[in-house]
């Protein structure tokens, strides 16, 4: 008992001062790391620090471990401890090198450090001095040997050649192992006669030793002759790599010729970018090794006489790694204790546990065990406190990982969970007042109503863990009710009130809604319920929670604060189901559901396809889709081919489909077609989708039935008849082979001369014989076929033969200047017809006098015209001109030919200094005589537009002289053009305006300028002086 007194106060004490924010038990901060420790001969200082720090209260004292065995630190030792460091001075190859661990300890237990290991490297001198001299034939391989002194520590190789710094370079025939030092030449030759030296060199010293001597000789007997290759340099069977380290697989062969070194893996996977093979020293190495990279590799040496191969197996370790770590906990006494470590390695890891830097007691094997990671302790008790280690480890590694173990022992304490001061029962309803106090081991509890110790009853019942449920609880169950709880180590109580409210009850009765799509309904939740209480209405639709805002735009809420009604507007078919309006309050929550049926237009109707086909006909069937409520009236069918636009309501049998008929026969269809149809279901409400198409079929072939439209002709060259029409379209020639028939006789003939043509697509016909008078009527009709037979005939109409080319020139050819870029063309016209030709116009020739007629311009009249205006030609300007009738049959004989010379050019220069001055409703204009340069037509008057802005249609008045009166209104703005013309037209123009003036008189003038072409009119705005 007093051992167990004295926990509770050192427990006491642990919890104050955890409460200060003081770390307790031992944590490593700092922990061991393994060293090589380089041996210099002749070195005196030989010293080692492993660090160990940890932190903790009490403080921390530490102890260490040497292969599992303590070290004993003693005055005069090799051994000192400073602080947590342990010093180890005047190192010993023998007796010091081992596993070193650290335990660091205090009042709340033990942990134990990582495992730190200690080595030594040293490498001593070779022992021999001499070595016999290698003989061998030129062209034999050799090995030479180097046989390392005893050393401690990773080496490197090389030799040198002769002497130094002459070193022997590796390639293909010499190879210098980096696993057993030695030399190997794959085939001897001359040049590597000498003395040979092998040099160590120790990575962690950086000390290097010689060895003695290897002489080199060629024997004399002869040459060593071709032969396979031999390997002497490859790796183990097995070859053990740690995940993420480099590895690095030997292979070289002697032979003759020198052979050649390549590398796979017996799985066919290509080497990765990371791989890199030396093919000169024949190296594989593989940096970064992962699981991926694990498998059996293969070297093959090969030459002109044969090849060998060796093979080893790349196996794949890792050391533990932790990926769960139990963590520090603090239980009550009798409970239990359940930690899981967990470890990723490669052989997998077993696992053991430490408590306070020792193994887990075997005798405890009812209440303590470990298996596979996990460690339960059942029935705690005081003497399991302490520090728990998991230890994971394989042949590759060890890790630990630590855990502190509390076990409390505390009297009932209410402090961290008081009694809810409030409890709110609903009337009629069951309540739970929990009672969950602080307290190891466990007590007992009871329960007051006021002061008096409560019953259990059929209604009232104290739970195993403290807490008290109360059924069907009623008015008079109201009051302060008190827990209270006892241990062996003292009382403590709690107390909190009981209020019970009205039950909450829905007003609205549950019920079915039978509504039509695009309606607006309203779903009533009317409530009763206690007046204290807050309500929260949730709506759900087929028990899906409904979100009222953009996504639901169509539900909208209505109800006030003791009403939850909702709104669905324009509801649709996917509105239908179940809806539920759900009433919360702090005690207790109600529900109600409504079922709505939406009735709409049917759905598409389903398998529709056709059964049958005719020539003109399809027996469609389909099955029927939902009718969403309202009976399926009646159904329509529609059909789609290439050639129509979209789809198109089609005739059946029966006319009328009823909402029964589930099949039916399309008839007017064309025949040899390819049809799609579809089907759509009309109920009261509207009509539906439609069904999904069905496949394509086509109607039967049959005689065609339609006749070529516009059936015509005429025209053509000498000898011809041209007939024409308009091809029938390809869903109306009733099948394939589809063709025409061509009759034709000349008029009041008996008999019909005919002619096939074979293309679908063809729109004209014409048949040539010189027996056929130009001009001739003929009567033509065009028939149809295809590969069931011929078809009707179209109308019998009339046309006519090739006519005959004009076979005179027009007459009385004149041309007449009229201006410097328009000449008049006129002629006597001949007869219009005569029975072997017409006359349908005139062709007129023009071209310059620097041009030939070949590039000449063409203008064409059409009917009996007997003139023509040429425009735009250049002034001064000889043009020559020529004439020809033309028929549909080509043009006839030219006209003679016939020139002129446009008259000279309009003047270049527009009118200067233009003055104007108004007086009442008068406007004034003066300007300068315009002179006409030398090749330019003199100046016979002058034209003056004016308008009232640049857009409407101007006014215009022609003089001779350079003055002009207009009588105008003064209240408004004018905009002025005046240009002269000549025989040789129209001249450059000035503008100017004349702004609206106040007064009755004002005058202006135009600024000195260069004159604007009527091209590049710029409003020239002159400011008007008003006289007073």
């Amino acid at each position: 008992m007093e051992l167990l007194w004295k926990l509770l106060l050192l427990l006491s004490l642990v919890e104050c001062m955890a409460g200060n924010g003081v770390l307790l038990r031992p944590v490593f901060t700092k922990q061991p790391g393994s060293v090589v420790f380089p041996l210099q001969p002749g070195e005196n200082r030989r010293e080692v620090v492993f660090s160990c720090e940890a932190q903790g209260h009490p403080t921390p004292f530490y102890r260490w471990k040497l292969n599992d065995s303590f070290i004993m630190p003693r005055l005069g030792s090799r051994y000192s401890l400073m602080g947590g460091n342990l010093h180890i001075s005047q190192l010993n190859k023998e007796e010091d090198i081992g596993i070193y661990q650290c335990l660091a300890s205090n009042t709340f237990g033990t942990i134990v450090s990582r495992e730190a290991s200690l080595h030594i490297a040293y490498m001593e001198n070779f022992k021999t001095q001499r070595r016999s001299p290698v003989r061998v034939r030129e062209g034999q391989g050799v090995v030479l040997l180097c046989g390392p002194p005893p050393h401690s520590g990773e080496l490197a190789f090389t030799w040198i050649f002769n002497e130094y710094p002459s070193f022997v370079l590796q390639d293909t025939r010499r190879f210098v192992s980096q696993k057993t030092g030695n030399l190997y030449i794959a085939k001897v030759e001359p040049s590597d006669v000498g003395n040979y030296t092998c040099v160590v060199t120790n990575t962690v010293t950086k000390s290097s030793v010689q060895g003695p001597l290897t002489p080199l000789v060629l024997r004399v007997d002869g040459v060593m002759g071709e032969y396979e290759p031999k390997i002497e340099v490859q790796f183990p069977e097995v070859v053990p790599v740690a995940k993420s380290s480099t590895v690095k697989l030997e292979c070289f062969a002697l032979g003759n010729p020198v052979p050649t070194i390549s590398w796979r893996r017996q799985d066919g996977a290509s080497f990765g970018r990371k791989v890199d093979i030396n093919k000169a020293s024949g190296v594989l190495e593989i940096p970064y090794f992962q699981l991926e990279d694990a498998g059996i590799y293969e070297c093959v040496a090969e030459n002109t006489r044969g090849r060998n191969s060796a093979k080893g197996k790349l196996s794949f370790y890792a050391a533990p790694h932790l990926t769960e770590k139990p963590q520090d906990v603090q239980k009550t006494i009798d409970d239990m204790l359940v930690w899981e470590c967990k470890a990723s390695a490669k052989p997998k890891p077993s696992y053991c546990w430490l408590k306070n830097g020792e193994p887990l007691d075997s005798m405890e094997h009812d209440r303590v065990q470990a298996n596979n990671g996990v460690l339960t302790i059942s029935s705690l008790n005081l003497a399991d406190i302490g520090m728990y280690q998991c230890v994971a480890e394989n042949k590759h590694g060890r890790i630990f990982t630590n855990a502190e173990l509390r076990v409390v022992a505390i009297a009932p304490d209410f402090s961290q969970n008081l009694l809810k001061a409030q409890t709110l029962a609903r009337q009629g309803g069951d309540v739970l007042v929990e009672c969950r106090p602080r307290m190891s081991p466990r007590g007992v509890i009871s329960w007051r109503k006021g002061k008096e110790a409560l019953r259990e009853s059929h209604r009232v019942t104290v739970l195993d863990n403290g807490s008290l449920r109360i059924s069907n609880v009623t008015k008079m169950d109201a009051g302060i009710y008190t827990c209270v709880a006892r241990n062996q180590f003292g009382v403590a109580s709690s107390a909190g009130s009981l209020l019970v409210k009205e039950p909450t009850a829905i007003t609205s009765p549950a019920g079915h809604l039978d509504v039509t799509v695009g309606e607006s309904i309203v779903l009533p939740c009317q409530v009763s319920h206690d007046p204290t209480l807050d309500l929260k209405f949730t709506w759900f639709f087929n028990e899906q929670l409904i979100h009222f805002g953009s996504h639901w735009a169509f539900f909208e809420k209505i109800g006030g604060r003791s009403a939850g009604d909702i709104m669905i507007r324009n509801i649709q078919l996917r509105h239908a189901g179940k809806y539920t309006c759900a009433v919360q309050t702090k005690v207790d929550s109600v529900s109600i559901a409504t079922d709505v049926v939406v009735r709409g237009p049917p759905g598409p109707p389903v398998d529709c396809q056709v059964t049958a086909m005719t020539e003109t006909t399809a027996s469609v069937s389909w099955g029927p889709g939902m009718d969403n409520h309202s009976p399926i009236l009646s159904y329509t069918i529609q059909a789609r081919t290439p050639f129509s636009l979209g789809w198109q309501a089609v005739t059946t049998v029966p006319e009328l489909l009823g909402g029964k008929q589930l099949s039916s026969t399309v008839n007017e269809l064309s025949p040899w077609v390819e049809y799609e149809f579809r089907v759509l279901a009309t109920n009261s409400i509207g009509t539906g989708e439609p069904s999904k198409p069905s496949k394509k079929s086509r109607t039967k072939e049959m005689l065609p039935r339609v006749t070529p439209g516009r059936v015509n002709g005429g025209g053509g060259g000498r000898s011809e008849l041209v007939i024409t029409w308009e091809p029938v379209p390809e869903e109306l020639q009733s099948g394939p082979g589809f063709g025409y028939v061509v009759a034709f006789r000349p008029q009041g003939a008996q008999g019909w001369m005919q002619a096939a043509v074979t293309s679908p697509d063809a729109s004209r016909y014409v048949f040539k014989n010189d027996s056929i008078p130009p001009f001739s009527p003929y009567q033509v009709k065009v028939g149809v076929y295809n590969n069931k037979g011929e078809g009707p005939f179209s109308p019998v109409t009339t046309i006519y033969s090739a006519e005959e080319e004009p076979s005179r020139a027009p007459g009385r050819l004149r041309a007449r200047s009229v201006s410097a870029s328009e000449v008049e063309v006129t002629w006597k016209p001949l007869a219009w017809s005569n029975n072997r030709r017409r006359i349908l116009g005139y062709e007129l020739q023009y071209w310059g006098e620097r041009q030939k007629q070949d590039t000449a311009s063409v203008i064409r009249t059409v009917g009996n015209k007997t003139s023509v205006l040429i425009r735009e030609l250049e002034g001064s300007s000889t043009y020559y001109m020529s004439l020809r009738a033309y028929n549909s049959a080509g043009v006839g004989p030219q006209s003679i030919i016939v020139n002129v010379t446009t008259k000279k050019p309009p003047p270049s220069q527009a009118p200067v200094k233009i003055m104007w001055n108004t007086s009442n409703s008068k406007v004034i204009l003066r300007w300068d005589q315009v002179h006409a340069l030398e090749n330019e037509s003199e100046v016979t008057g002058y034209k003056v537009m004016y308008s009232q802005d640049k857009h409407s249609h101007p006014s215009v008045v022609e003089t001779n002289t350079t003055s002009l009166e207009l009588s105008l209104p003064v209240n408004q703005d004018y905009v002025i053009q005046i240009k002269p013309f000549s025989e040789g037209g129209e001249g450059s123009s000035s503008q100017i305006t004349i702004p609206k003036i106040a007064g009755s008189i004002a005058k202006g003038a135009a600024p000195e300028s260069s004159p604007y072409s009527l091209v590049n009119l710029a409003a020239l705005i002159i400011t008007a002086r008003t006289v007073l």
